[in-house]
Formats: structure tokens, C-alpha cells, sequence
């Protein structure tokens, strides 16, 4: 099985959780993700299972888009309702007018303190390891863009924001600083990623849809072909001569223009990703059968 699967992971999964569920379920050792999610978070989570683990470093990249509950009048240790509670403060009197002037200082380029919980790594030690020690580091904002950050409504205690943004942003750490820009605390009450790059959670199969597919012996017809994470680079189609100097590791002469491109073998096989200059094609990254 070679290709891309999409997943609705359920609350209360690691997104480790769901690869080594679907190893056993798949019988493919070689599944890989791009873009992890909290065991908090649902919606969709991005697979990249046989030869297709070859792209992941390609779409780990790519934005991302959530459906995310602000709940305002609450801090915790790790910016998200299942942590130890630091501070409660009372929230009734930010109107939805604050907090969309709030909102709109939050949007575009940024730079973004990492949570204490999480896996980013200061003196080769991971942050959370760090925290769940009781321990605390400073740690380098990062740069983040942030470019959507819609309130959509309330339901119950909670603002509804919808939001996109770009690799490295922490939703969990946006509420926690749009609740201390308000001045009453803030955090991440429930989080659904709908979007990664060009793939939509609409698109993205349960796991018991997967298992059940994999019953009947149709778990293959599920997956996405692999080139279509690079449906913006132009195809081409190699000649018998191109196809071997490619499987071979070798440069191939291809008449296009300079850019990064997809090479196809005459039989309509995916070989590689690769860059032109001046009428040569040189490998980035293969995909084809060893």
C-alpha cells in the first residue's frame, strides 16, 4: 500500500496512537504523520503510509486550519482545560466587541512564546519532559503567522474562533495570550483541525471505517495518490532512457523549464520530484519501486 490517508482522529488519541493502531490494521510497518495533534484534538491528521513516508518532510510545512474554543477566565499550566488550574478570574464582562479588538492584534505575522508543554526541545531536553518535573526554562518566541482568526459565535461559556495559521503555531498558547491581553485569563477548551494544506477533514475517514475497509480488502481504494501533495508543480513524462538515468540516481535530460517538477515513467508511474535547469532533470526526492 503506497499513498496518502486522512484521518478524523478522535478525542483521546496521541496521533502515535492512531499510527501504531493502523500499522497493525494496514499490516504496513511504514506509516508516518505530518503534523501532530493533542489527544484533546480531533478532526484531521494526515497520513502517509509505504513509500508515500517519503513526503512527509514535504507537507510538514504546510498551514494549518482549526475550529477552536476560546474559554476566557481560566489559566492552566499547559494553556488547555485538561491541565492543573493556576488562576480563575471572573469573564462576564468581555463583550464580543473587546474581544474582537483582541482578536485583531493577534492576526498576521508574529512571533509566539512555545508552551511549556510541548515537544520543542531547549538544551536537547523536550519542554514537556521539562514541565511535567515542575521545572519552567525560558524559551525564544518563534515566528508564527496567524492568517485568519475569525470569532464565529458562543456556545455556552465558550468563543468559537476559526483559525489558520502557519507551521509551529500553538492554538492552545493564541488563547492563553488573547486571555492575558484581556487582562482575565484565557485557554484552549476544545480544538478540530479542518484543514492542512490542500487536504480538507470532509475528505478524512474514521478509524473504524479503516478497520472495516481493511476487513473486506478495500482499505488500498481509501488512499490518495501521493502526487497529488504536488499537483502544483507541472507534470512531465520521461522517455525509456530519462526513466533509467532517474531509477539510477542519475541526472536525465528533459525539456522543460527551470523549476521543480513531477516526472512520470512512460507506463503513467510516479518515479520522483525533482528540479530542471537549463533542460536537466535532477532528483529532489523518488517515489518509485526499489
Amino acid at each position: 500500500m503506497n499513498g496518502i490517508l486522512l484521518i478524523d482522529k478522535p478525542a483521546g488519541w496521541t496521533s502515535s496512537d492512531v499510527v501504531a493502531k493502523l500499522r497493525g490494521v494496514l499490516h504496513e510497518k511504514r506509516i508516518g504523520h505530518s503534523g501532530t495533534l493533542d489527544p484533546m484534538a480531533t478532526g484531521l491528521l494526515v497520513l502517509f503510509v509505504g513509500r508515500a513516508t517519503r513526503a512527509v518532510s514535504f507537507a510538514e510545512g504546510h498551514g494549518k486550519r482549526y475550529l477552536a474554543s476560546l474559554r476566557l477566565g481560566l489559566t492552566t499550566d499547559t494553556q488547555d482545560v485538561t491541565g492543573t488550574v493556576l488562576e480563575t478570574c471572573g469573564a462576564s464582562g468581555i463583550t464580543e466587541a473587546r474581544l474582537l479588538a483582541a482578536l485583531e492584534r493577534f492576526r498576521g505575522e508574529q512571533r509566539q512564546i512555545p508552551p511549556m508543554y510541548s515537544a520543542v526541545k531547549v538544551g536537547g531536553r523536550k519542554l514537556y519532559q521539562i514541565a511535567r518535573r515542575g521545572g519552567e526554562v525560558e524559551r525564544r518566541p518563534r515566528p508564527i503567522t496567524v492568517s485568519r482568526l475569525e470569532l464565529l459565535g458562543r456556545e455556552g461559556e465558550d468563543w468559537l474562533l476559526d483559525v489558520a495559521c502557519s507551521k509551529g503555531t500553538y492554538v492552545r498558547t493564541l488563547c492563553h495570550d488573547i486571555g492575558q491581553s484581556l487582562g482575565v485569563g484565557g485557554c484552549l477548551s476544545a480544538l478540530r483541525r479542518t484543514e492542512a494544506g490542500a487536504f480538507r477533514v470532509g475528505q478524512a475517514h474514521t478509524i473504524d471505517a479503516v478497520i472495516a475497509a481493511a476487513a473486506e480488502g478495500r482499505a488500498e481504494d481509501l488512499l490518495l495518490p501521493l502526487d497529488g501533495l504536488f499537483a502544483d508543480r507541472p507534470a512531465y513524462t520521461a522517455d525509456a532512457e530519462a526513466e533509467r538515468r532517474v531509477r539510477c540516481g542519475n541526472p536525465a535530460p528533459l525539456a522543460a523549464p527551470d523549476g521543480e517538477a513531477r516526472l512520470y515513467a512512460p507506463d503513467g508511474s510516479f518515479l520522483a520530484l525533482g528540479r530542471v535547469e537549463s533542460g536537466v532533470f535532477t532528483t529532489i526526492k523518488s517515489f518509485f519501486e526499489v
